[in-house]
């Protein structure tokens, strides 16, 4: 590592100690010609497949394109940063760990939709309404029956159910 402060190619780890997440290690070094100290992070760097679209074309992974996707159905939740980028490093995990070269954008997307049905029902709703091309408030109706029907007796802590339950009275 070259000392920032002088440019000498010799410096010296001083101290090592895992980062406040745990997915990185953070370094005390010391120059051994200015004998300066300086801190380094050093982190795993995922090698992502390559995107294949809908309509064939091929392009790079894209993290920021994923972080904009779920913040946007995230938007104005109460989720925590933390329970998202858990999330986010957990969707990317999932396409690292196969080894794949490539991987369509359909897995990435319903990649997103488990995340988000895990972490809150409305942004998993908003995502779907957008990845699915919802046309009308009947699709929309047809989604939340299906989150109702894959968990039945789970109760939202956030807020109230969309719709009324099919047993209770006006």
């Amino acid at each position: 590592m070259r000392c920032p402060f002088c440019s000498n190619d010799d410096t010296r780890v001083v101290d090592s100690r895992l980062g406040d997440s745990g997915e990185n290690v953070r370094r005390r070094r010391q120059c051994q010609e200015c004998s300066q100290r300086f801190t380094t992070f050093e982190h795993v760097v995922f090698e992502m497949p390559r995107v294949i679209k809908s309509d064939g074309r091929r392009e790079k992974f894209d993290e920021a394109k994923l972080r904009r996707g779920i913040a946007r159905a995230l938007e104005k939740r109460p989720i925590e940063m933390e329970s998202v980028k858990g999330a986010i490093n957990r969707i990317m995990r999932q396409f690292t760990r196969k080894g794949d070269q490539e991987i369509n954008a359909k897995q990435i997307g319903e990649a997103v939709m488990d995340a988000l049905r895990q972490l809150d029902e409305v942004a998993y709703v908003r995502f779907a309404s957008v990845y699915r091309s919802f046309q009308d408030p009947e699709a929309f109706s047809d989604e939340v029956e299906k989150l109702r029907e894959s968990d039945p007796g789970r109760e939202s802590k956030f807020q109230l159910s969309l719709l009324p339950n099919k047993d209770s009275k006006r």
